[in-house]
Protein backbone atom coordinates (compact mmCIF):
# COMPACT_ATOMS: atom_id res chain seq x y z
CA UNK A 1 0.00 0.00 0.00
CA UNK A 2 1.49 3.41 -1.15
CA UNK A 3 2.16 6.02 1.64
CA UNK A 4 -0.20 9.66 1.83
CA UNK A 5 1.22 12.30 0.33
CA UNK A 6 2.11 15.51 2.42
CA UNK A 7 -0.96 17.36 0.32
CA UNK A 8 -3.08 14.20 1.40
CA UNK A 9 -2.07 13.99 4.92
CA UNK A 10 -2.63 17.47 4.93
CA UNK A 11 -6.42 17.61 3.32
CA UNK A 12 -7.35 14.18 5.73
CA UNK A 13 -6.14 16.49 9.34
CA UNK A 14 -8.66 19.31 8.55
CA UNK A 15 -8.13 23.08 8.23
CA UNK A 16 -8.56 23.24 12.16
CA UNK A 17 -5.15 20.69 13.23
CA UNK A 18 -2.13 21.72 13.25
CA UNK A 19 0.51 19.68 11.28
CA UNK A 20 4.25 20.25 10.58
CA UNK A 21 5.59 20.43 7.46
CA UNK A 22 8.86 19.22 7.36
CA UNK A 23 11.28 18.10 4.22
CA UNK A 24 10.97 14.44 5.56
CA UNK A 25 8.95 12.97 8.50
CA UNK A 26 12.46 12.51 11.08
CA UNK A 27 14.04 16.52 10.05
CA UNK A 28 13.47 19.18 12.33
CA UNK A 29 10.15 20.97 12.17
CA UNK A 30 9.96 24.41 9.93
CA UNK A 31 6.52 24.96 9.65
CA UNK A 32 3.27 24.56 10.63
CA UNK A 33 -0.47 24.73 9.16
CA UNK A 34 -2.37 26.38 11.69
CA UNK A 35 -6.33 26.84 10.79
CA UNK A 36 -6.13 28.59 7.22
CA UNK A 37 -2.94 30.48 6.86
CA UNK A 38 0.42 28.88 6.81
CA UNK A 39 2.45 29.93 9.75
CA UNK A 40 6.62 29.73 9.00
CA UNK A 41 9.38 30.33 11.38
CA UNK A 42 11.53 33.02 9.03
CA UNK A 43 15.55 33.79 9.19
CA UNK A 44 16.72 36.99 10.66
CA UNK A 45 18.40 38.74 7.99
CA UNK A 46 21.19 42.49 8.87
CA UNK A 47 18.92 45.83 9.29
CA UNK A 48 20.77 47.69 6.72
CA UNK A 49 22.03 51.08 7.56
CA UNK A 50 18.41 52.96 6.47
CA UNK A 51 16.60 52.06 9.38
CA UNK A 52 14.95 55.26 11.01
CA UNK A 53 12.30 54.42 13.63
CA UNK A 54 10.24 57.57 12.15
CA UNK A 55 7.16 56.50 14.31
CA UNK A 56 4.93 57.23 11.34
CA UNK A 57 1.68 54.98 11.95
CA UNK A 58 -0.16 54.96 8.95
CA UNK A 59 -0.99 51.88 6.16
CA UNK A 60 -0.30 53.92 3.04
CA UNK A 61 3.34 54.48 3.47
CA UNK A 62 3.59 55.80 -0.39
CA UNK A 63 3.55 59.24 0.35
CA UNK A 64 6.29 61.83 2.13
CA UNK A 65 4.10 63.84 4.98
CA UNK A 66 6.07 66.54 4.40
CA UNK A 67 4.83 67.56 1.40
CA UNK A 68 2.15 64.92 0.99
CA UNK A 69 3.90 63.99 -2.54
CA UNK A 70 3.06 60.44 -3.35
CA UNK A 71 6.23 58.26 -4.85
CA UNK A 72 5.41 56.95 -8.16
CA UNK A 73 5.54 53.15 -9.00
CA UNK A 74 3.14 49.69 -9.09
CA UNK A 75 0.77 49.91 -6.08
CA UNK A 76 1.36 47.09 -3.65
CA UNK A 77 -0.95 46.05 -1.10
CA UNK A 78 0.91 43.75 1.48
CA UNK A 79 -0.72 42.31 4.62
CA UNK A 80 1.75 40.90 7.24
CA UNK A 81 0.64 37.96 9.62
CA UNK A 82 2.61 37.59 12.99
CA UNK A 83 2.20 34.40 15.27
CA UNK A 84 3.92 32.86 17.69
CA UNK A 85 5.02 29.35 17.40
CA UNK A 86 4.41 27.13 20.92
CA UNK A 87 3.91 23.47 21.53
CA UNK A 88 0.14 24.26 21.34
CA UNK A 89 0.54 25.42 17.53
CA UNK A 90 0.22 28.62 16.74
CA UNK A 91 -1.53 31.93 18.19
CA UNK A 92 -2.23 35.36 16.33
CA UNK A 93 -0.65 38.18 17.90
CA UNK A 94 -2.55 40.90 18.10
CA UNK A 95 -0.53 44.42 19.14
CA UNK A 96 2.58 44.05 17.61
CA UNK A 97 4.36 46.76 16.04
CA UNK A 98 5.28 46.25 12.05
CA UNK A 99 7.61 48.37 10.82
CA UNK A 100 8.81 48.31 6.85
CA UNK A 101 10.98 50.42 4.90
CA UNK A 102 12.34 50.06 1.30
CA UNK A 103 13.75 52.11 -1.40
CA UNK A 104 11.65 53.75 -4.43
CA UNK A 105 11.08 53.25 -7.90
CA UNK A 106 14.68 54.36 -8.52
CA UNK A 107 16.66 53.12 -5.27
CA UNK A 108 16.82 55.82 -3.14
CA UNK A 109 15.67 55.37 0.59
CA UNK A 110 14.11 58.65 2.56
CA UNK A 111 15.49 60.44 5.22
CA UNK A 112 19.26 59.39 4.82
CA UNK A 113 22.03 61.00 3.46
CA UNK A 114 23.93 58.41 0.94
CA UNK A 115 27.05 59.05 -1.53
CA UNK A 116 24.72 58.88 -4.42
CA UNK A 117 21.26 61.05 -2.63
CA UNK A 118 20.58 63.21 0.09
CA UNK A 119 17.07 62.27 1.63
CA UNK A 120 17.31 64.28 4.91
CA UNK A 121 14.17 65.20 6.19
CA UNK A 122 11.82 62.95 3.77
CA UNK A 123 9.87 60.35 4.66
CA UNK A 124 8.38 58.63 2.20
CA UNK A 125 7.99 54.66 1.86
CA UNK A 126 8.09 54.34 5.83
CA UNK A 127 6.02 53.46 8.53
CA UNK A 128 4.46 50.92 10.60
CA UNK A 129 0.75 48.98 11.78
CA UNK A 130 -0.35 47.79 14.89
CA UNK A 131 -1.42 43.82 14.32
CA UNK A 132 -4.79 43.64 14.92
CA UNK A 133 -6.66 40.48 16.63
CA UNK A 134 -6.40 38.16 13.72
CA UNK A 135 -2.60 39.19 13.84
CA UNK A 136 -2.76 41.20 10.76
CA UNK A 137 -0.93 44.78 9.68
CA UNK A 138 -1.76 45.74 6.33
CA UNK A 139 -0.16 48.56 4.13
CA UNK A 140 -0.27 50.06 0.85
CA UNK A 141 3.30 50.54 -0.89
CA UNK A 142 5.01 50.20 -4.10
CA UNK A 143 6.92 48.01 -5.35
CA UNK A 144 10.50 48.36 -4.86
CA UNK A 145 13.54 49.75 -7.12
CA UNK A 146 16.83 49.07 -7.52
CA UNK A 147 20.15 49.86 -6.44
CA UNK A 148 23.99 49.24 -7.02
CA UNK A 149 25.00 45.62 -4.86
CA UNK A 150 21.33 44.80 -3.70
CA UNK A 151 18.17 42.80 -5.32
CA UNK A 152 15.01 43.96 -5.11
CA UNK A 153 13.87 43.80 -1.42
CA UNK A 154 11.71 44.96 1.47
CA UNK A 155 12.68 45.64 4.80
CA UNK A 156 10.85 44.62 8.08
CA UNK A 157 10.68 44.95 11.66
CA UNK A 158 8.37 43.50 14.23
CA UNK A 159 8.28 44.52 18.18
CA UNK A 160 6.02 42.42 19.94
CA UNK A 161 5.61 45.18 22.88
CA UNK A 162 6.51 48.08 21.32
CA UNK A 163 6.09 50.21 24.17
CA UNK A 164 8.00 48.16 26.90
CA UNK A 165 11.55 49.59 27.21
CA UNK A 166 12.77 45.91 26.16
CA UNK A 167 10.79 43.37 24.63
CA UNK A 168 10.50 40.18 21.29
CA UNK A 169 12.39 42.01 17.78
CA UNK A 170 12.52 40.34 14.76
CA UNK A 171 14.10 42.00 12.01
CA UNK A 172 14.95 40.97 8.19
CA UNK A 173 13.80 41.31 4.52
CA UNK A 174 11.28 40.42 1.71
CA UNK A 175 12.30 39.39 -1.51
CA UNK A 176 10.40 39.31 -4.74
CA UNK A 177 10.67 36.49 -8.20
CA UNK A 178 13.26 37.73 -10.62
CA UNK A 179 10.93 37.32 -12.99
CA UNK A 180 7.71 39.03 -11.72
CA UNK A 181 10.39 42.07 -11.01
CA UNK A 182 12.00 42.17 -14.43
CA UNK A 183 7.80 42.48 -15.46
CA UNK A 184 7.55 45.41 -13.29
CA UNK A 185 10.73 46.81 -13.80
CA UNK A 186 10.52 47.14 -17.84
CA UNK A 187 7.79 49.73 -16.93
CA UNK A 188 7.99 53.35 -15.97
CA UNK A 189 9.28 54.97 -13.35
CA UNK A 190 11.26 51.61 -13.25
CA UNK A 191 12.84 52.03 -16.74
CA UNK A 192 14.60 55.22 -16.10
CA UNK A 193 16.75 53.83 -14.27
CA UNK A 194 18.07 50.64 -16.00
CA UNK A 195 18.12 47.15 -16.18
CA UNK A 196 19.23 46.27 -12.49
CA UNK A 197 22.25 44.53 -11.77
CA UNK A 198 21.98 42.16 -9.09
CA UNK A 199 19.21 39.23 -9.39
CA UNK A 200 18.04 37.51 -6.06
CA UNK A 201 20.84 34.94 -6.55
CA UNK A 202 23.80 37.37 -6.65
CA UNK A 203 22.62 39.03 -3.54
CA UNK A 204 25.19 37.72 -0.41
CA UNK A 205 22.27 38.70 2.10
CA UNK A 206 19.42 36.52 0.12
CA UNK A 207 22.01 33.99 -0.39
CA UNK A 208 21.86 33.69 3.41
CA UNK A 209 18.13 32.62 4.11
CA UNK A 210 16.33 34.97 1.32
CA UNK A 211 14.39 31.67 -0.54
CA UNK A 212 12.37 31.44 2.35
CA UNK A 213 11.67 35.13 2.72
CA UNK A 214 9.99 35.32 -1.04
CA UNK A 215 6.97 37.40 -2.00
CA UNK A 216 4.27 35.80 -4.13
CA UNK A 217 2.32 38.59 -5.58
CA UNK A 218 -0.65 38.31 -7.32
CA UNK A 219 -1.69 40.63 -9.67
CA UNK A 220 -5.18 43.05 -8.35
CA UNK A 221 -6.16 46.26 -10.58
CA UNK A 222 -3.41 48.31 -11.21
CA UNK A 223 -0.89 46.79 -9.41
CA UNK A 224 -0.41 43.49 -6.89
CA UNK A 225 -1.59 42.55 -3.56
CA UNK A 226 0.58 39.52 -1.48
CA UNK A 227 0.14 38.33 2.40
CA UNK A 228 3.68 37.28 4.16
CA UNK A 229 3.25 35.09 7.05
CA UNK A 230 6.05 35.22 10.31
CA UNK A 231 5.59 32.85 13.19
CA UNK A 232 7.99 34.44 15.93
CA UNK A 233 9.53 31.52 18.30
CA UNK A 234 9.80 34.14 21.22
CA UNK A 235 11.32 32.80 24.07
Amino acid sequence: MRGLSRREMIRLLGGGVVWWITGSLLSRPKAVFAQDHLCVVRPEQTEGPYFIDERLNRSDIRSDPTNDQVKPGTPLNLAVVISRLNAGGCQRIEGAQVDLWHCDALGRYSDVEDPHFNTHGQKFLRGYQLTDARGEAKFLTIYPGWYPGRTVHIHIKVRTTPQAARGYEFTSQMYFPDTLTDEVHAQPPYAAKGRRRSRNEDDRIFRRGGDRLMLNPTPTAGGYGTTFSIALQIP
